[in-house]
This record gives C-alpha cells, sequence and structure tokens, in this order.
C-alpha cells in the first residue's frame, strides 16, 4: 500500500514543491511506495521558477508539478495520507496552515509535523543569492526527505510516525 505524504505551505510555490520533489526523486531512486503531495492554504497558481531549476538541476522530474490547494486533499475521494508535514518558517512569523483533512487507515487523521524553513524567495542578493538559497533549502529537504525514507514507514502507526518524523525535525 502506498504510504501518501503532503507538504503544505501557504503558497505552494517553494518549499512545499522542492521538499515534494526530492521525496518523489528518492522514493523513486530507493525503489520505496511512498509519494509525496504539496499544497497551499493560498496556493499562488504558480510555481517559483527557482524552486524548478533546483529541482531539475538536481536531476529531479518536474513533469506535472503545480501550485495548487490542499482542498484536493480533504475529499473522501482524495488519496488517504499517512503523514503531513508543514514547512513555513513560524521563525518568521509566517502563518503556518493549519489541515484538517486527508484521514488514512478507515478514518483515523494524518500525522502532523513541522519542519520550518526560512522562504528562499526573500534571499537577499539578487538572482544568484536567490538560486543559492533555493538550492540550499532543496539540499536540507532532500536531506530530511532521505531520512523520512529510511523509517519503515508501511509498519509505523499513527503515533510511532508522528514521533519518528518529530525525531527528524529535531535533529
Amino acid at each position: 500500500m502506498t504510504t501518501h505524504v503532503l507538504i503544505l505551505c501557504t503558497h505552494n510555490s517553494a518549499r512545499s514543491v522542492l521538499a515534494e520533489g526530492m521525496l518523489n526523486h528518492w522514493a523513486q531512486r530507493l525503489g520505496l511506495d511512498v509519494r509525496a503531495h504539496s499544497a497551499g492554504s493560498a496556493p499562488s497558481g504558480r510555481i517559483n521558477p527557482f524552486a524548478l531549476e533546483a529541482l531539475q538541476n538536481a536531476g529531479v522530474d518536474t513533469t506535472g508539478v503545480r501550485s495548487k490547494s490542499w482542498d484536493e486533499f480533504t475529499s473522501p475521494a482524495s488519496v488517504p495520507l499517512s503523514l503531513v508535514i508543514t514547512v513555513c518558517d513560524s521563525a518568521a512569523a509566517e502563518t503556518c496552515p493549519v489541515f484538517f483533512g486527508g484521514a488514512a487507515d478507515g478514518g483515523a487523521p494524518p500525522a502532523k509535523v513541522h519542519w520550518g524553513y526560512p522562504d528562499p524567495s526573500n534571499a537577499e542578493g539578487g538572482d544568484e543569492g536567490k538560486r543559492r538559497a533555493f538550492e540550499l533549502t532543496r539540499q536540507a529537504l532532500g536531506y530530511r526527505m532521505l531520512q523520512l525514507l529510511q523509517l519503515p514507514l508501511g509498519t509505523l502507526n499513527r503515533a510511532q510516525l508522528q514521533q519518528a518524523a518529530a525525531e527528524i525535525a529535531a535533529r
């Protein structure tokens, strides 16, 4: 059974897209039945071009990547989510979305964790500064996604997954 992970940020244009791309990339390379999705509470409707560039430079397929609303994951017909990760930067007083949908495992809500990252869209230094910030954010998110994929995701219950994802956040 596929493990579905939803990565949320407000606009679904940068960090959540980087995380989705990296998790899907690593899961495919490792032959794991894990699928990442990203969404936003107030999606911008476009992907930041620096996010696409960072993913493509890392060899990540960006076909079909789009900015979308979390509403796509709240209906009974949507994929059952095992884990929801927010990646907004609460340290910068960003409003992190609070997601109430995505029930999995016969109606149980998904495990939830916050992995905050500064918005690389706000990096200083012009285009080169933004490219550097997006690449560093992609690398950091990619590393956490590899840690997540080291877990026996198909065998963890909600509480175990919640604890394991929180431990990754604390590293």
